[in-house]
């Protein structure tokens, strides 16, 4: 985690809002930044591998699900400063899916794990944008189906 910060440009990331049965899957994140707080799985972007690609490699990484993308909800830019210096500055592209297979798991960056009824996503103490983002990728999963 130490290169990710005061990094010499934004890390580019991926997360997914997964859907199953009408209820989203948020994740309590065990580590920094934001330890504690539930999020949607995601991570760093790797070399050759696409946004869609790292989103679903860093669900089955992180809770062990497999899902199928339906769109992009939207992207978000949390910067972090430290006086004139930026400590961490993320570009995240958060994409909407449905559930494919696996039973969501605990594990090192992840220590709680729960499916929540979409509209409900502000009363947990979540990450600053995924009440918002819980909502439009709701949008996006009805008018898939």
């Amino acid at each position: 985690m130490n290169n990710r910060l005061y990094p010499a440009r934004p890390i580019l990331a991926a997360s997914v809002a997964v859907f199953r049965d009408g209820r989203l899957l948020i994740a309590r994140r065990a580590r920094a930044p934001l330890v504690g707080l539930y999020s949607f799985p995601g991570g760093a972007v790797e070399v050759g591998e696409t946004l869609r690609e790292a989103a679903l490699r860093e669900l089955d990484e992180e809770v062990g699900l497999g899902a199928e993308i339906l769109g992009l909800i939207d992207h978000v830019e949390p910067i972090v400063r430290d006086g004139a210096r930026v400590r961490s500055h993320y570009v995240i592209a958060a994409f909407a899916a449905r559930w494919t297979r696996g039973d969501a798991r605990r594990g090192d960056e992840i220590d709680d794990v729960v499916w929540i009824d979409p509209e409900l996503a502000a009363n947990w103490p979540t990450t600053p944008e995924l009440p918002r983002l819980a909502k439009e990728a709701a949008r996006i999963v009805r008018s898939a189906a």
